[in-house]
């Protein structure tokens, strides 16, 4: 689940770009103490088209689309993909984003659910 939202994340950052503009996707990783516990948060950052805010969570539902699947094709469910795995695995996601600014993606995981390398 943790491979499949990553990569849903990152294909979005690269497909929701403004015509004519080469995407340019950020991702960096930073570890934070919080409620007790050890989490590791991982951000995807994007130079892409941006997210209103009062759309910010209706993009993680399933079939929630902001744009026609002429314009940016796709199912609709990445996000939601994403949002499911994260909770079954116990942890939190989010966005922080402004139309035509791109977007900041993050998700945030106990640090004794990811798998050591």
């Amino acid at each position: 689940m943790l491979i499949q939202g990553i990569t849903n994340l990152v294909s979005n950052a690269v497909k929701f770009t403004v015509p004519n503009t080469q995407p340019q996707v950020d991702i960096c990783a930073t570890h934070e103490w919080q409620d007790d516990q050890d989490w590791v948060r991982l951000w995807v950052v994007d130079n892409g088209i941006g997210i209103a805010p009062e759309h910010q969570e209706r993009i993680f539902r399933v079939f929630e689309r902001l744009h026609s699947n002429e314009r940016y094709p796709g199912t609709g469910i990445g996000l939601a993909i994403v949002r499911k795995g994260l909770e079954q695995m116990g942890g939190h996601f989010g966005v922080e984003s402004q139309l035509g600014q791109g977007s900041r993606f993050w998700i945030a995981l106990p640090s004794a659910v990811l798998p050591t390398l």
